[in-house]
């Protein structure tokens, strides 16, 4: 079995396992686990030789089973801690990120730094996922895995053949029929049942790790659109700002130029009027304010400007 699964990278026979870089950082914590479940593994294998090497009664792998109940094959424990290991892996850095996001929900750089590091979490999530259903969807993969129920058979069949034949026909016939029986129970179906429980399982829970890293992801773009959406209304509010100024700078235009024109050094009878003054000016800033108000209420009425 070839066990390929984000940072554990192992070769798993039915007695030993064979990892590469067994002394990096991330691999550590699957060793010390391997290390207590060989420890337990040693005594159930001298079991299971003492078993096999009887030549008086050969035992069927059901009868082998039940020595052993409820206890997974070596290269099952194996997988199981592979997964185990790697599922909590992904799914701490999930935590970890989502953690992070809500801490600096503030700073939109950092957000999409973080959308990026979840969206490539994602894909290794679904690359263990999917290989998990891919395994899941080909009983014959699962057949094939189950490396101990193997080692029993070939060691049993071998324990067959070398046994000395009788001349008899009906001696031959026996033992034909003990090797067929060997054969026929070589695919058990209780094996393959344990491996699928035990794929549906991690498999459940790399689901839910991803449904978390959509759910992260998905509260990132809301709150990158909810960050949109203020930065365009104050946009807006600038553009509503820039617009007023602009009528008021036309208003107070409009006023200058009448003042210029009143300040031309040419006859007016006007001039010779007491008060004419202050007349003047409170007629123009009037107008100027009146003329501002329309146009106010114009830009309104388009609704150009909103309160």
């Amino acid at each position: 079995m070839v066990v390929n699964l984000e940072f554990i990278r192992a070769i798993v026979t039915a007695e030993e396992v064979l990892l590469l870089d067994p002394l990096c950082q991330e691999v550590l914590t699957f060793v010390d686990q391997l290390r207590q479940q060989l420890a337990h593994r040693s005594t159930s294998k001298h079991v299971a030789d003492q078993m096999v090497s009887q030549d008086s009664e050969m035992l069927s792998p059901t009868e082998t089973d039940e020595g052993s109940e409820g206890k997974l094959p070596f290269e099952f424990q194996v997988l199981e801690i592979a997964l185990e290991i790697v599922c909590t892996y992904l799914d701490s850095s999930v935590a970890e990120l989502e953690r992070a996001v809500i801490v600096s929900i503030k700073n939109l750089e950092q957000v999409r730094s973080l959308k990026s590091n979840l969206t490539q979490l994602l894909s290794r999530v679904l690359k263990v996922r999917d290989e998990i259903e891919h395994l899941l969807d080909d009983n014959v993969n699962m057949t094939q895995l189950c490396l101990t129920r193997k080692l029993i058979q070939n060691q049993q069949y071998e324990a067959l053949s070398g046994e000395e034949a009788p001349n008899s026909i009906i001696s031959t016939a026996s033992h034909s029929s003990r090797i067929g029986s060997v054969v026929s129970n070589y695919l058990n179906e209780k094996d393959v049942e344990d491996l699928e429980m035990l794929l549906e399982a991690y498999f459940v829970q790399l689901d839910g790790t991803r449904n978390k890293i959509l759910s992260v992801r998905e509260y990132i773009d809301d709150t990158e659109d909810y960050g949109k959406i203020r930065l365009d209304n104050q946009r807006n509010e600038l553009i509503q700002l820039k617009l007023i100024l602009a009528i008021a700078s036309l208003a107070i235009t409009v006023e200058i130029v009448m003042a210029g024109i009143f300040s031309l050094n040419i006859h007016c009878t006007l001039y010779h009027i007491h008060g004419i003054f202050g007349l003047t000016v409170g007629i123009m800033t009037a107008s100027c304010v009146l003329l501002f108000i329309i146009l106010i209420g114009y830009a309104r009425w388009k609704k150009l400007l909103w309160s």
